[in-house]
């Protein structure tokens, strides 16, 4: 026992004279080297141990920060993982990591847009950036990713004594956030001519396309594994449970987990054990009103008055397809690049009060549908938010003559 704490504690001081090199500026390459040779696998328990002892003894966290990205490179690929739990499917941890995946895929698709970029035709420029606004408007869903670890993992961690990495991670998300709206912000420039596009994917659009990918290492070789080992199943559960008040990134969880020994809570369980809802004109049950909401023949939205997705009906007639990945995203990321300034200015008509209702009507394949926006505004007139309702009225179109209700048979 005392050589597996000595060889601990060795490959821990190893580590961290390492890093210590990186800080003092050694060159990363000659240290990458001598990390990888002299130790080859460092359990991902020490790396957690090290930064919380750098900060311990005075490294600013500000300098941590600095050298996350480098000595992650550095040791991207040599963290032992083969003692990590196994993760059951639909856990917290399982859905990070789904997550996780389909980031990567955009990342690597806005990767492949970027590098194209300098031989295209001129004429294929526009739809090019326009194809790359769309992809990082799609980035921009790591934000409930991150916000998910923030305010439901991280603060499990702290209450175990580990600051440190949370601490790290938050600021490195942070930046990345930045580097995502800067990207944004570029691409939805009126005109982009090439050279400008080809500096700013230099200055901006890959460093946040590094940053996505990087964090994603983070996880998965250092914060999930220790956070398998710290939590417990039930801790895991109120995580669980909680994460659909935050959303999910591209991802759509299939399978809802719940650890053995625990009974599971359905949101329709929690809803039918409910008081009744009491309105002016009626009262129902929670229960009743989600049955009347998923009846009614239309396809309804709610965007609360932050811009963000808030409901969405599960009726049998939906026009658009909807998964749960859009909860509380910003609505203007829910709607193709070219289409969202026209949805900026209707949000800042409903809320200067300059219209309340907005209609449109399109022909999708074959049929003929209805969408409007409604501006929802309390007794005072205050704004609350938008619904968005779209309705397949192609039957309705084609109706002929009468049909009274005394023909039902």
């Amino acid at each position: 026992m005392s050589e597996l704490i000595n060889n601990s504690q060795k490959r821990k001081a190893q580590l961290k004279e390492l890093i210590l090199k990186l800080h003092k500026g050694d060159n990363q390459e000659a240290v990458r080297e001598e990390l990888i040779e002299t130790l080859r696998q460092v359990p991902y328990g020490e790396v957690v141990e090290v930064e919380e002892e750098l900060i311990a003894e005075g490294l600013p966290v500000e300098e941590v920060l600095r050298l996350c990205d480098v000595h992650s490179a550095v040791l991207q690929g040599n963290i032992d993982l083969s003692g990590s739990k196994k993760i059951p499917e639909g856990h917290p941890i399982d859905v990070f990591e789904r997550e996780n995946k389909e980031l990567l895929k955009v990342t690597a698709q806005a990767r492949e847009l970027l590098e194209k970029a300098a031989g295209v035709p001129e004429s294929e420029l526009p739809e090019l950036i326009l194809n790359l606004r769309g992809l990082f408007n799609s980035l921009m869903d790591a934000d409930k990713h991150y916000l998910r670890k923030e305010y439901l993992l991280f603060p499990y961690l702290e209450n175990k004594g580990i600051t440190g990495p949370p601490k790290v991670m938050w600021g490195k998300q942070d930046e990345i956030r930045e580097l995502l709206k800067g990207s944004i912000e570029i691409l939805q420039q009126k005109e982009i001519t090439r050279d400008e596009l080809l500096a700013s994917a230099e200055i901006v659009l890959n460093q946040a396309l590094h940053g996505v990918d990087d964090m994603t290492v983070k996880e998965e070789e250092i914060l999930f594994p220790m956070a398998m080992d710290k939590l417990t199943d039930a801790e895991w559960y109120e995580i669980s449970k909680q994460s659909l008040d935050i959303g999910f990134c591209l991802y759509d969880p299939q399978v809802n987990w719940v650890p053995e020994g625990v009974a599971e809570e359905s949101i329709n369980d929690i809803q039918k054990s409910g008081s009744h809802i009491q309105l002016p004109s009626g009262s129902f049950s929670a229960a009743e009103l989600l049955a009347i909401l998923n009846t009614i023949p239309l396809d309804m939205t709610f965007v609360d008055k932050d811009d963000k997705v808030k409901y969405f009906t599960q009726g049998a007639e939906r026009v658009f397809q909807r998964n749960r990945a859009i909860l509380n995203r910003d609505v203007r990321l829910c709607h193709p690049p070219a289409s969202a300034h026209i949805v900026d200015k209707i949000i800042d008509d409903f809320k200067s009060g300059k219209q309340d209702r907005v209609p449109f009507w399109i022909n999708m394949r074959g049929r003929m549908i209805h969408i409007e926006y409604f501006a929802l505004r309390d007794a005072k007139g205050e704004y609350l938010g938008v619904l968005e309702v779209s309705h397949d009225v192609t039957r309705y179109r084609e109706l002929q003559g009468e049909q009274r209700i005394l023909s039902y048979t």
